[in-house]
């Protein structure tokens, strides 16, 4: 099994391989936010979908990678890694487990709470790891629903400037702008409105889902966060809250003024994304652009990741879902720590029959 422990999403993957190939896939996700759970409700969450995926079947080992570390349950990223490793033992005991980090390299557990913060936010090392079997020279940018995570890679290696967090936010491979929870208020501090220019509240009234969900990039069932007002998630409702972020109401303004202010936030967002593509092609050789392909990955796939790369220029863009089955693509840390801790266990690399 792979898992990917996010602060919102907690993704899985569960593998079966037979002479080298991968015979068997399941995937899942349950959004669990830390920062209004009981930390200790984590074992819990993690037994139910080990139960979920694998049932009474005695698993081999377990691939573990995580970014819950940098929610406000915890006042240090150690404290969060060494929680959450904590119920990853107690969850599988008895199971080899191994930690990614921020290298592509497996660890054990003991050895991940020795250098907390070689092992926090590697998810994208997973994702990297996984394409770069496959593409030897290509960017990949991977949207999920909070943030967007932008992987070089050349020469079939991973190659990340950064490697925590803040370096990452630094050299644009770190792009914290996602499908679902971002507050519009963090996008944009203006809006073009009748003629003029209305700024922003800066309250949490709508967020990334609900202008992805009036423009019709999302339906309900993929508006798995809740939402800012804690209501319901039909257009209606998403139409309210976004005209709340300029202090009005749906009776102040028409549903065309309001789709125009979807359609603005979500060109800026596009417009962030491709700021960090091409910061990155940046620094690989002379006309990357046209030799590297973007692969695109993750819920903001299709409408945001490859309308970025197209903003950007790339020439080829890439879907994961056209080399893997597409639940793979939602997933991609989860499979591609639990493709890792597969070949680490096997001793080499599986292949996909699927």
């Amino acid at each position: 099994m792979g898992w990917d422990i996010g602060g919102a999403n907690t993704k899985v993957a569960f593998i079966s391989t037979k002479y080298g190939a991968v015979r068997e896939f399941r995937t899942t996700l349950e959004y669990f936010p830390f920062w209004k759970r009981d930390t200790e409700q984590l074992c819990a969450m993690l037994s139910k979908l080990k139960d979920e995926l694998a049932g009474s079947m005695r698993l081999d080992c377990v691939g573990v990678t995580m970014t819950a570390e940098l929610s406000d349950a915890y006042l240090t990223k150690r404290d969060g890694v060494n929680h959450i490793l904590d119920c990853v033992a107690r969850v599988f005991a008895g199971t080899k487990v191994y930690v990614l980090d921020v290298d592509a390299a497996l660890k054990s557990i003991e050895a991940a709470k020795t250098e907390p913060l070689q092992v926090a936010a590697a998810n994208w090392a997973a994702t990297g790891w996984m394409i770069s079997q496959r593409i030897h020279n290509c960017v990949i940018v991977d949207v999920g629903s909070t943030s967007t995570s932008i992987i070089p890679v050349t020469e079939g290696k991973v190659a990340a400037a950064g490697k925590t967090d803040l370096e990452k936010l630094l050299n644009g491979e770190l792009v914290y702008t996602g499908s679902l929870r971002t507050n519009v208020a963090a996008t944009v501090c203006s809006i073009p409105l009748r003629g003029g220019v209305a700024r922003v509240s800066s309250e949490l009234f709508a967020q990334s889902g609900d202008v992805h969900l009036i423009l019709g990039n999302i339906n309900a069932a993929d508006y798995t966060a809740e939402t800012a007002d804690w209501k319901g998630k039909t257009r209606s409702d998403a139409l309210a809250r976004l005209a709340r972020v300029v202090c009005a109401d749906t009776e102040m303004l028409s549903e065309q003024e309001i789709v125009q202010i979807a359609t603005y936030v979500y060109e800026r967002q596009v417009e962030q994304i491709a700021e960090g593509l091409s910061q990155v092609y940046s620094r690989l050789k002379p006309n990357a652009k046209t030799m590297f392909p973007t692969v695109v990955t993750g819920l903001g796939k299709d409408f945001l990741a490859r309308k970025a790369a197209e903003k950007a220029g790339v020439n080829k863009i890439m879907d994961l879902g056209e080399l893997m089955p597409m639940s793979a693509a939602m997933v991609s840390p989860a499979v591609g720590v639990a493709l890792m801790a597969a070949t680490k266990l096997e001793g080499r690399n599986l292949k996909w029959t699927l």
